[in-house]
């Protein structure tokens, strides 16, 4: 995403009022100045705050991290941009322990955007979402590629591809999923299980069923809810819900610039460009907004210079959050749009 995109769509929600390659960091590290690791929200949702997590090998420096998501073995897949450095793969993958395993996916420089990952039949795969060469692609947990996806012609929506730029995937209970064009035109579009378009909705604007930056989408079937498939509608300030075959239900209002999603049990995460990461249970109330600070985050928002400047990035504080993921024991992954980049893990001690 460029700066002058963020800024736009920051006006347009109205919330602008209110590396780590030269020296890798160690899991459990302290800060430079030699305090601890602080300890960040409340009551049950308290973590420890450590940043710049992962060992990143010499050869890949962060540049705008942009996604993460965790296997079943417990290893984790960030994704960077790479834009504005030399061609660099723009996934790499970690141990659970923050040792570097692997790293690939040159062919999606510099559009390293969406990350997401399924189990299907007994193998994993990543979905992933390119918004340089305007692709979804379907690929092995190593990269090996399964089919390339670019806009639905089917659709009637588009008539040239520059007008298509996906950001995440979400996935059906059937099989099939969801692509959420959120730097394109602002619809959604669903596919079946073997990746043949079935439906579009949405396009640009206000009014329910419309959105302006369907950035992130996700399965909502906690406990207790009819599945259902949630957007976050990021430029509107909300997120928006829909019916598994794209008919509107309701809103959830209490964002600033909502980017994706995670589920653990009946915790909705929500990481928010807007420098706080937040947590709703069941009935979508908040539990707490990890980082929440409006005097950080008007600096943060003045100008975006602090994305660039590591050096006044406060311990405890976010920047900007743009993905987020549980790991099986509750602990949270956190990734920002910042240069040169960051990864967060929160670990969890409430």
């Amino acid at each position: 995403m460029r700066r002058r995109d963020f800024l736009k769509q920051s006006t347009a929600a109205g919330a602008a009022a209110v590396v780590s390659g030269a020296a890798p960091a160690i899991l459990g590290a302290r800060e430079k100045s030699g305090t601890k690791n602080p300890i960040i929200g409340s009551g049950d949702y308290r973590y420890e705050c450590i940043h710049n997590w992962g060992e990143l090998p010499r050869h890949i420096r962060w540049e705008t991290t942009h996604g993460v998501a965790i296997d079943d073995e417990g290893f984790i897949y960030i994704k960077h941009q790479g834009l504005g450095r030399a061609v660099m793969d723009t996934i790499v993958v970690f141990d659970p322990k923050g040792k570097y395993v692997r790293s690939f996916g040159k062919s999606y420089y510099p559009g390293g955007h969406g990350i997401d990952l399924r189990k299907e039949g007994g193998e994993q795969f990543l979905y992933l979402s390119d918004i340089h060469n305007r692709q979804v692609i379907k690929t092995t947990l190593k990269g090996e590629e399964v089919w390339k996806l670019c806009y639905p012609i089917e659709a009637g929506v588009y008539s040239r591809v520059k007008a298509y730029r996906p950001t995440n995937v979400a996935f059906a209970p059937d099989g099939g999923f969801y692509v959420g064009d959120g730097y394109g035109s602002h619809y959604i579009h669903q596919y079946d299980k073997n990746a043949r378009w079935v439906r579009t909705w949405g396009g640009l604007g206000k009014e329910p069923g419309k959105m302006n930056t369907p950035h992130g989408l996700w399965l909502d079937d906690r406990k207790g809810r009819t599945p259902s498939l949630v957007v976050a509608d990021r430029a509107n300030a909300r997120l928006q819900y829909f019916t598994l075959d794209g008919k509107h239900i309701g809103f959830v209002k209490d964002l600033l610039f909502p980017a994706h999603f995670d589920i653990r049990d009946d915790i909705l995460l929500v990481p928010d460009l807007h420098a706080r990461v937040s947590l709703f249970d069941k009935d979508n109330k908040p539990i707490v907004h990890l980082g929440e600070d409006p005097e950080w985050r008007k600096k943060v928002l003045n100008g975006l210079k602090v994305r660039r400047q590591p050096e006044e990035w406060l311990p405890g504080k976010f920047v900007h959050p743009h993905d987020a993921c549980f790991d099986r024991d509750g602990n949270i992954f956190v990734v920002e749009w910042v240069e040169p980049g960051r990864v967060t893990l929160l670990r969890r001690v409430g």
